[in-house]
Order: structure tokens, then sequence, then C-alpha cells
């Protein structure tokens, strides 16, 4: 038989410390990743509208969908070197880097599935590639506002 253990008074009120507040991250690095993460994400955007308009019938537009693709492929690469600098120099987390080295595969293999005319797939990634710009988007310029 198990005995119970003895009642040595209430439990601490103390537990464990409150998390410390993140560091502030240096204004350039955040404001290097903000933009670049805007502008792909505004591309991705475009690219939402001019695929639409595509394949509702304005098929002049697949020379402009190409050239915006190649834009915003550029535009996160530039976006994983922005989160690059945000986490080595500046100190801030590493999750971007990887969030961002994945937009570039993510954008990458969108274009491949897009030239092999795959529109049961280019479709629907192109949907996790707008969720996930927009979340990336909207984490920097959450970020610079936390307070201690």
């Amino acid at each position: 038989m198990i005995s119970p253990a003895p009642l040595t008074g209430p439990p601490s009120v103390t537990g464990p410390a409150p998390p410390a507040a993140p560091a502030r991250l240096p204004a350039r690095t955040l404001w290097a990743l903000r933009v670049t993460a805007t502008a792909h994400l505004l591309t991705v955007l475009g690219q939402a509208v001019i695929g639409g308009l595509f394949v509702t019938g304005e098929v002049d537009l697949l020379t402009q969908h190409n050239v915006n693709a190649t834009a915003g492929t550029v535009l996160a690469g530039l976006q994983f070197i922005a989160a690059i600098v945000l986490w080595r120099p500046g100190r801030g987390p590493a999750w971007p880097l990887w969030v961002s080295a994945a937009q570039v595969a993510l954008m990458n293999g969108q274009i491949l599935l897009g030239m092999e005319r795959a529109v049961a797939l280019h479709i629907p990634l192109a949907m996790v590639i707008f969720g996930v710009a927009v979340w990336m988007t909207a984490w920097t310029w959450r970020v610079g506002r936390e307070r201690a």
C-alpha cells in the first residue's frame, strides 16, 4: 500500500521565473527583413490577380505572370539574405532564416509546376506560398512593437 505524501504546507506560489523580455532587434536588420518580406508579399498578391485573370481567359497575361514570378523569387532570395543578417549580426531568431529558405524553395517549385502546366498542384501551392508570405510579413511588422 502506498502512503500519501506528508503535508508540508501550501505549494509554493513563486513558480518559474517569467520569460525574459525579447532583446530588441537592430532597426536596420529588421527593416531590411520588413521591406523584403513586404515586397515579396506584394508580388505574391500580384500573382494571384494576374493568375486569376489568366485562367479566366486573359491569356496575354501569361508573360506578366512569368515576369512577376521571377521578381517574387528574387525578392524571396533577398528576404533570405535579410533573414541571415537579422539572425547572425543582428542576433535575432533563426526561424525567419528557415522560413525564408522554404519560401525560396517553394517559389522555385511553383515556377517549375507552372512551366509544366500542372495547375492541379500549382494553384494549391500558391495558397501555401500566400499564407506563409502573409504570416512572415505580419511577424516582421509585429516584432518591433514588443516592449519590455
